[in-house]
């Protein structure tokens, strides 16, 4: 399991049916996490943070992402309205200073976007605040965006609810190895495996239920 992972991307093209979707799998259903004013988006979150004597660890969460009908104007930019069936669309990783790892990118000639500063307000009017950096070629989606959480901000994780951990977390692809050599660049300890087309596949285990996601 990579341990930079911070979060996956369940998208679907209204939110409430992938809420139900989670639900019948897991038998939890997530909490509405907030809208993201201008994107043209809105969550629901569930915590896959495994509880490890006193504390929750590693921090990682299953956002469940679908258009917000407040913002129809915003442009669709990952293809949302369009999916038939909840689907897999990303991932996010954390690698620490988000400063210090654009160094690192550029050092390495990997060409990237950002820092960019992100936030939502929550239901409870609590505001989330974070940092992303994009890369311009993520492999059509198989690499993540990153993102440095701002220090004063809770970690949907933390209570988001709880009762499901992330058992598997892997990328397909059919040239397994060019993939492999650049997660390794990244730091990103992901598993990849050799397919015959791109995919992101994760398996979370609640209690007796399995629910398994690809893209």
């Amino acid at each position: 399991m990579p341990a930079a992972l911070d979060h996956i991307l369940l998208g679907c093209s209204d939110l409430d049916t992938g809420v139900d979707f989670v639900e019948r799998n897991t038998g939890i259903p997530a909490a509405f996490g907030g809208v993201h004013p201008g994107r043209g988006t809105r969550n629901a979150l569930l915590s896959l943070a495994e509880r490890s004597r006193e504390e929750l660890a590693p921090r990682r969460y299953l956002e469940i992402i679908a258009p917000d009908p407040e913002q129809s104007s915003v442009p669709d930019r990952l293809g949302l309205k369009k999916l038939t069936e909840p689907r897999l669309v990303g991932w996010a990783a954390h690698p620490g200073n988000l400063d210090e790892f654009a160094a690192r990118l550029r050092a390495a000639h990997i060409a990237f976007d950002g820092p960019l500063a992100g936030s939502r307000k929550r239901p409870d009017g609590r505001l989330l605040q974070w940092r992303t950096l994009n890369l311009r070629d993520d492999r059509g989606g198989l690499l993540p965006f990153f993102i440095e959480w701002s220090a004063d901000t809770t970690h949907p994780s933390i209570d988001a609810p709880r009762g499901c951990h992330l058992e598997r977390f892997e990328l397909l692809s059919p040239d397994a190895s060019a993939l492999a050599k650049i997660t390794d660049q990244l730091g990103l300890g992901v598993t990849v495996s050799a397919a015959a087309a791109p995919q992101l596949r994760a398996v979370i285990r609640c209690a007796e239920r399995e629910l398994r996601l690809n893209s």
